[in-house]
């Protein structure tokens, strides 16, 4: 709801800045509401909040590779700070972050009609990349295998990482990995799976990835991807090396916040795919949190936050009970998972949800 529809209801009251507390708090029994879409909630005095928040960023100093932080609630600035030389406009590396974004364009060509759905066996588009007498498996993977990462073909992330992006072709080499796993089984994390994403995009629209992203998100004010790398044959590659900023980022973590419109109301992505987005399909085998299609899932505060996250600590944050959307950026070159800072910025936004919640 926008805080124009509140103006009635509220007097003088509707002249103090407000934001949404927790959907479990506010929901009422019929529960309408759509998960992943607007929610109704209570209210709050940002004046009060800001402080705190302020607060909070000033103790991140600490983390000597954090590079920016912005958190809005309901659209409205919590707090933002850049740190050491970095800027809130400066273009970086998103790292797999970009997962998300891709995910985004596959859900607006279903909703486009380029793609019949996630049950689409990938071999429909991409059969003349099959290798010679394929694995009878590769001809049930789907569209939602490779979203959710379960293709069950072997990682091209980790170690496998280094040998794929020195293969002549990603699109085959990937297509032609071994089966580790049976289509639609367990968590198996690899790039290669958006990537194939991104290659059949293209295919299906006759236009590069990027083209089709600054179209089809172009309407959304403050979004821009900047360099992004390609493969061989000159497909973007899909889910790393994009650049953005860190408004940009935020831009995008908006927009799903939102429920697919833009600020003017410009519908983008359907409400449903964010919802199905949103819907934990399988774990993380590293972390144990949920996983749906690009979007990591986890409680942090007692609030439900799906979130993107990219190598070196490139976060994009949603707690849609209370209208959060909090946009990290880091050293890109500095690992994020193994040396724990990772849960520092979970520990960060942990707080930020505790200070808005209460």
């Amino acid at each position: 709801m926008k805080r124009r529809d509140f103006l009635p209801l509220l007097g003088a009251a509707a002249l103090i800045p407000m934001c949404p507390l927790s959907i479990a708090r506010a929901q009422s029994a019929s529960n309408q509401t759509p998960a992943g879409g607007p929610q109704p909630a209570a209210l709050v005095d940002l004046d009060a909040l800001r402080p705190r928040i302020a607060t909070l960023l000033e103790e991140a100093r600490r983390l000597d590779t954090l590079e920016t932080v912005i958190a809005t609630c309901n659209g409205e600035t919590l707090g933002e700070r850049a740190y050491g030389n970095s800027s809130l406009t400066g273009s970086t590396n998103i790292k797999s972050a970009s997962k998300c974004v891709v995910s985004a364009l596959v859900g607006i060509a279903i909703d486009k009609g380029l793609l019949d759905g996630v049950d689409q066996k990938i071999e429909t588009v991409l059969r003349a990349e099959f290798p010679a007498n394929p694995d009878p498996r590769l001809s049930q993977v789907t569209i939602g295998h490779l979203l959710s990462m379960r293709a069950g073909l072997d990682r091209m992330s980790g170690p496998n990482y280094g040998r794929w992006v020195a293969s002549r072709n990603w699109t085959r080499f990937a297509l032609a990995a071994d089966f580790v796993d049976e289509p639609g089984g367990d968590m198996l994390y690899s790039t290669a799976s958006t990537h194939l994403l991104s290659v059949i995009l293209t295919k299906v629209s006759g236009k590069p990835t990027l083209s089709l992203a600054r179209e089809w998100l172009g309407p959304l004010e403050g979004f821009r991807i900047g360099s992004w790398h390609r493969d061989p044959q000159g497909y973007y590659l899909g889910g790393n090396q994009m650049a953005m900023t860190p408004r940009s980022l935020h831009a995008f973590g908006e927009l799903y916040r939102r429920g697919g419109v833009t600020g003017d109301g410009t519908r983008l992505i359907s409400e449903n795919w964010i919802r199905e987005s949103w819907m934990r399909r399988t774990n993380s085998v590293f972390s144990g949190d949920g996983y749906g299609y690009a979007w990591f899932l986890k409680e942090m505060g007692g609030e439900q936050v799906n979130y993107a996250w990219g190598y070196g600590g490139q976060m994009l944050y949603i707690t849609p009970s209370l209208g959060l959307t909090v946009a990290m950026t880091s050293n890109e070159s500095a690992p994020s998972a193994r040396t724990g800072y990772r849960d520092e910025l979970h520990r960060l936004m942990t707080r930020i949800i505790e200070t808005v919640a209460t």
